[in-house]
């Protein structure tokens, strides 16, 4: 108020500069949970992958371990060794894959891995190791001799 003329204005000050508006915060939030959906299947399909790719390198290493070298066929290394390079081939040529089809190419692996590892492991003896491709893991324990063909079943009064 100014004391000689009597005038009064009222001025209100913000401070909007460089400010989102209401509006379009509101609209960002709408967004963000609409692409939710979008960014879980997309982290989903690539958790797909890389176990894919995981497993392929794991049973890559565990074939060419040294230790084992002699305990695997030589045609079983070969069945192992092409399923893995027709795998990350596929994977070089589909890297937009949906996380179904990555998946099922896992499955396909897992197939003629599987019962190599397990010939491997089962048969070896009480050697140490995890079919799923860590060499040197601590394997199970082995009851008697190494080449059993299934489990000790003791009945117990």
């Amino acid at each position: 108020m100014d004391k000689s003329s009597g005038k009064e204005n009222k001025i209100t000050i913000t401070n909007d500069k460089g400010r989102l508006s209401k509006d379009e915060i509101e609209r960002m939030v709408s967004d963000a949970e609409k692409y939710k959906k979008e960014d879980e299947s997309q982290r989903d399909r690539i958790s797909a992958k890389n176990s894919l790719e995981s497993y392929c390198f794991n049973m890559k290493t565990t074939i060419n371990d040294e230790k084992l070298a002699d305990k695997i066929d030589a045609d079983d290394k070969k069945k192992i060794t092409d399923a893995i390079e027709e795998a990350l081939k596929w994977m070089e040529t589909n890297q937009l894959a949906e996380k179904d089809e990555f998946e099922h190419k896992l499955k396909e692996v897992e197939k003629i891995c599987s019962p190599v590892m397990t010939k491997l492991y089962g048969g070896a003896g009480g050697a140490g190791g995890m079919p799923s491709g860590f060499p040197g893991a601590a394997g199970g324990p082995q009851p008697g001799a190494g080449g059993s063909a299934g489990p000790t079943i003791e009945e117990v009064d």
